[in-house]
């Protein structure tokens, strides 16, 4: 006697089911059981609630600590890039720089060499560094033992890109 059962991908024949028991008694998740049968979460999950199934959620959790620490670890990466950045920016503040020009009726280029940036460019370059620096900080931020420290910085910031 076949038991379909209407779900996203069509009539579940009694082959699929067995093949969803059979998994399930492997052990396999239910987002891996879905997988393999190409049939959505949900109705693995019904057929395993209809059978009385239930899924180890141990399984689940650890999985879910592990994804959690890749995305510190990842967090971690990126606010390590930014704060090489923010330092790449600043190293920027002090060395000789090209200034143009486009202008004119001719709408002619003119170029030349400075020792260092001009005020407009070292702000920009102050408040890009900041913005580097301020978001490095909220993906890790510092020990509680350093936020001291950490107003002071960010105050000397503030006062350096024109903020508060």
């Amino acid at each position: 006697m076949t038991r379909p059962k209407v779900s996203k991908g069509g009539l579940v024949t009694d082959d699929e089911r067995a093949e969803i028991i059979r998994l399930h008694g492997e052990g396999k998740g239910r987002n891996e059981i879905a997988r393999l049968t190409r049939r959505s979460q949900r109705t693995v999950s019904l057929i395993c609630q209809e059978e009385g199934l239930v899924f180890d959620v141990t399984m689940t959790e650890d999985a879910t600590r592990h994804r959690v620490a890749q995305l510190a670890d990842r967090r971690a990466m990126l606010a390590e890039a930014l704060q090489d950045d923010a330092e790449r920016l600043t190293e920027q503040l002090w060395r000789p720089a090209k200034v143009f020009n486009i202008g004119g009726k001719d709408n002619t280029y003119t170029e030349r060499e400075v020792d260092e940036p001009p005020a407009d460019a070292k702000k920009n370059l102050m408040a890009s560094a900041g913005i580097a620096i301020e978001k490095s900080l909220k993906l890790v931020p510092p020990e509680r033992e350093d936020t001291e420290g950490l107003a002071a910085v960010d105050q000397w910031l503030r006062g350096m890109i024109g903020g508060e």
